[in-house]
């Protein structure tokens, strides 16, 4: 063969004429290459090289050229190539001739193509002959093919064979990356089936499996690698391939992602990737986007896109609508959207329509509700069981559901338990649950718990100077914490815990704040802080306003000074309103003051 003459031929048809000055570009080259080997190989045929014939009709089949590709095939299959008749089987099933390509398929994987054997087995499954079709699968996957294995794996689990997870692991580990994502979500599965939470290796199986998925670009497995290390706290790379399995296609992964970047504070990006996810159909993009639309007031937008999660069959749509009806005073609309979305099992939704019935007057229609969305696992509406059976009278019923709430975390239902166990006398499991409510927030529980804490305490001792005098204790910290949480009742035991060690601006400072939100406790010990400090007008002051709330003791204190302002009149009246205040102490000596001041006046 005349190679010089060749390679002229071929520069004189131009196809590799260049500019001196310019490179050829790199997919150009690949074109040039192929087309010098596709030569190469035609020659190679031509002359009876049964290789050449193979690779070549491959090649051709490849790029679609069936009617170039079908007389290499069969010219190599004559000659015995395995490779070139499974090819040939290709070819004749593209070209609709099943059972012929079916036939070729036998020759080739009789003589050992576990790619032949692969597509014999799948012939045979799409008409049903499953026994068939799992001979040439086993053939396949035992030699190794990595289509075969997984192609065995799905039928045996389709007929629920325990052998399929076997094969499924083989699959995943030559590569196959729908193999690998199915072994990760059975594994997942199983993990989250289990009582105990998965061990940490088997996490880190699962994870690896999702990550092998992923990197070969299956969408759903990058969508839960995501997931995995959003949970895990590694948000930066749980981003990246949410960002991945988005581009990709996965509505609710662009949906995640979205989440994602709601809470690093970028609404806007947000929002266009929940769009791009609600317009996919997923609806809990919608109710983001409803939500975010309901922020900044724009409530029509919000509905719309309420509306699209609803029809995407998300029942948080109806709920959304509802709480959206809610707050426009859309009160009957409202109830309609609770009722949707609760029929359909949303468990918020049957809570939020019992309190709908229930501000209605309907106790007996809010009551079902109630508990059909407890049973379901609403905290909040076991809570609220518990408020409806106290109501009426009913404390056993009312103390099993706000132990239920309780031990789901619910801070109030926590509260209303340590209150129970303390009328009990059970001061250990009083502790327990007032501690719960107050480490979740509650400033009665966080006082409760002072007022438990304070009972036990001893006297404290004498101090000699040079001494610390005063060291803080548990409990004068959690009054501390309820001061602080607006709790009237523990600012005056604050400011009273103050005045005892001697911090009279300290002590004035929180019984201000509690006389200025309601305190009358609070006015009347301002007032006698004040008058020790010589600042008796400003102390009546404070002590007119505990008087006006009920507080005897102030009362009582107003008639002494007006009494001693030479105002008996006045003095008077204070003393008839420190005898009908009390207590028995207090209207003792008022009533004696009242009658001494009469005496006086009628004199």
């Amino acid at each position: 063969m005349d190679v010089m003459g060749d390679k002229a031929t071929l520069y004189g048809t131009g196809r590799f004429v260049r500019p001196s000055d310019e490179e050829p570009a790199r997919d150009e080259l690949g074109d040039m290459g192929e087309a010098a080997e596709e030569l190469r190989l035609r020659f190679a045929a031509e002359s009876g090289d049964t290789e050449a014939m193979s690779v070549l009709g491959a090649m051709l089949l490849r790029r679609g050229d069936l009617d170039g590709a079908e007389p290499h095939l069969r010219a190599a299959t004559a000659a015995g190539d395995r490779a070139a008749a499974n090819n040939l089987g290709v070819l004749l099933h593209q070209r609709g001739y099943a059972d012929e390509a079916a036939g070729w398929w036998r020759i080739a994987a009789v003589a050992g193509s576990a790619a032949a054997a692969h597509a014999l087995g799948r012939h045979h499954r799409e008409r049903g002959d499953e026994p068939a079709a799992e001979y040439w699968l086993r053939q396949s996957a035992e030699q190794g093919h990595a289509l075969g294995a997984y192609a065995l794996a799905d039928l045996l689990e389709h007929r629920g064979d325990a052998a399929a997870g076997h094969w499924m692991r083989a699959a995943a580990e030559r590569g196959h990356r729908e193999a690998a994502y199915r072994l990760a979500r059975a594994l997942d599965r199983r993990a989250a089936g289990e009582e105990e939470s998965a061990p940490e290796d088997a996490a880190g199986e699962i994870e690896q499996w999702y990550r092998q998925a992923a990197a070969r670009g299956h969408r759903r497995a990058a969508l839960h690698l995501g997931a995995i290390l959003e949970k895990r706290g590694d948000l930066k790379e749980a981003g990246r391939w949410y960002l991945t399995s988005a581009k990709d296609g996965e509505p609710r992964a662009a949906c995640a992602l979205g989440f994602l970047l709601r809470d690093a504070g970028d609404t806007e990006s947000a929002a266009v990737w929940w769009l791009r996810a609600a317009q996919d159909g997923d609806g809990n993009a919608a109710n983001a986007l409803g939500a975010l639309h309901a922020e900044r007031g724009e409530t029509q937008t919000a509905e719309r896109w309420y509306r699209a999660a609803l029809d995407a069959g998300d029942d948080n749509g109806a709920y959304n609508l509802g709480l959206l009806c809610a707050e426009q005073g859309r009160t009957a609309q409202a109830e309609q959207w609770y009722r949707r979305a609760a029929y359909a099992g949303h468990r918020e939704a049957a809570n939020a329509l019992a309190i709908l019935l229930l501000q209605g007057g309907d106790t007996t229609g809010a009551e079902p509700w109630f508990s059909k969305a407890a049973e379901a696992g609403s905290v909040d509406a076991a809570f609220n069981l518990g408020i409806l059976h106290a109501g009426r009278g009913e404390e056993t019923a009312a103390l099993r559901w706000y132990e239920r709430a309780a031990a789901a975390g619910h801070t109030e239902a926590a509260l209303q338990v340590g209150i129970a166990r303390l009328r009990e006398g059970d001061e250990q499991e009083a502790e327990r649950h007032l501690r719960c409510a107050a480490g979740g927030g509650s400033p009665e529980g966080a006082y409760r718990l002072a007022t438990l804490l304070d009972s036990r305490r001893p006297p404290e001792p004498e101090h000699e100077l040079g001494e610390t005098v005063h060291e803080k204790t548990e409990c004068e910290e959690w009054y501390e914490r309820a001061a602080t949480q607006g709790h009237r009742r523990a600012q005056v035991r604050v400011g009273m815990l103050a005045a005892a060690r001697g911090d009279v601006v300290e002590a004035a400072r929180w019984y201000r704040t509690a006389a200025e939100a309601g305190s009358r406790n609070g006015a009347f010990n301002l007032g006698l802080l004040l008058a020790r400090e010589g600042s008796e007008p400003e102390a009546a002051v404070w002590w007119t306003r505990a008087a006006d709330a009920g507080h005897g003791r102030a009362a009582l204190r107003l008639a002494l000074v007006y009494a001693r302002r030479g105002e008996l009149a006045e003095g008077q009246r204070w003393a008839d309103r420190a005898v009908a205040l009390g207590p028995a102490e207090v209207a003792e000596r008022a009533g004696r003051l009242r009658d001494a001041l009469r005496q006086e006046l009628t004199a």
